[in-house]
């Protein structure tokens, strides 16, 4: 019986997934018969789930949507999986955490106890992100605002509130709220949404600017929207195909494509596997010995090749001549703050610092 359990689980779980699925290929994913499969899809009617199928060569299953569809279950992987992304958003600052820990808690109350052992194994916790320790996080209405209008291909009008200044919380409030003085100063914006991006724990929406026609990127806690929305449009395609990585590009100083603008490539005095864990996104070749090959890209040459400086060994053979060039502005400028910080020590005298 427990074989014949845990089968409906999967069958369930399976039409869950997918819109539709082929009685051979859904067969075949369970490893029974057809006419097994058939029972199973007959007992999963008899709990109450609307199954629909098919019949002939090309027949299949659906699991149609209906208002009276019983309580979810889920297999052990599946309510493993739901624990760490509930996790996940508890303990990282998405705007959900408490609704997330709550649902959490619901979650572990009716597992049982073999899944509740393997449960309390996933405790974890995210590091602080030294270089933004305040972070303003979106409000979950203005999210599920924006899903919406990307899913209905709807017009949306909102405030748009200026770049945070040099405050410590950068003039925002950090669970989202309103801030009065900087939405005397937000900018009226008139978009088609296509997309929600998360890039490094911030929210983004990937939209075409009707007023600037071109496309744009913003940040969600700095949005207000405003209602209703407008009219429905025709999505245009986004360049690349991927909203994900059209969104890295731009971060990265491109206009189209997940590619850096500006790409070298040096020969280190190091050897690979010590480059390696701090390449990034660049591809080491190994030379042997103390030598190694770094193809590496940044957003500005001069970038790249202080960030090439990190690694403090020799480098030979820089190409191109761009991040030749690169090296030779930072070697004059190093030159010079090293000329005037021995000027300032001989200027104390002898004991100084």
């Amino acid at each position: 019986m427990a074989q014949t359990t845990s089968r409906l689980l999967l069958l369930l779980s399976l039409l869950q997934a997918r819109r539709e699925w082929p009685g051979p290929e859904l067969a075949a994913r369970l490893a029974v018969a057809p006419r097994t499969l058939r029972r199973d899809v007959e007992r999963l009617r008899e709990m109450g789930y609307r199954i629909d199928g098919a019949k002939g060569p090309y027949g299949g299953y659906r699991l149609a949507a209906g208002s009276d569809l019983p309580p979810l279950l889920f297999d052990d992987e599946q309510a493993l999986a739901l624990a760490v992304a509930l996790r996940s958003a508890s303990v990282a600052d998405a705007g959900l955490g408490e609704a997330a820990a709550r649902a959490l808690a619901s979650l572990r109350q009716v597992m049982p106890g073999r899944l509740r052992s393997r449960m309390s194994a996933l405790a974890f916790s995210t590091a602080p992100d030294i270089a933004t320790p305040r972070r303003a996080v979106p409000s979950p209405d203005v999210l599920t605002t924006l899903s919406a209008a990307v899913r209905d291909l709807a017009v949306v009008r909102f405030d748009y509130e200026p770049a945070p200044g040099p405050a410590a919380d950068g003039g925002l409030h950090v669970d989202g709220t309103e801030h009065p003085e900087r939405l005397r100063h937000a900018e009226r914006r008139r978009v088609e949404p296509h997309a929600l991006v998360t890039w490094r724990s911030w929210w983004y929406l990937l939209a075409w600017d009707l007023d600037r026609e071109d496309w744009r990127t913003f940040r969600v806690e700095r949005i207000h929207p405003r209602t209703p929305t407008g009219p429905r449009f025709r999505p245009r395609p986004i360049p690349g195909a991927d909203a994900g990585r059209f969104v890295a590009a731009r971060f990265r100083g491109a206009e189209r494509h997940d590619e850096w603008p500006c790409v070298g490539t040096v020969v280190l005095g190091l050897r690979a596997a010590a480059v390696i864990p701090f390449a990034g996104d660049g591809v080491v070749e190994d030379l042997g010995g103390e030598r190694c090959r770094l193809r590496v890209g940044s957003w500005s040459w001069v970038a790249l090749a202080a960030a090439l400086g990190r690694f403090d060994a020799t480098i030979e053979e820089a190409s191109p001549a761009e991040l030749v060039d690169a090296f030779a502005v930072l070697a004059g400028r190093f030159a010079r703050a090293a000329g005037q910080t021995s000027a300032s020590v001989r200027a104390q005298g002898p004991g100084a610092g």
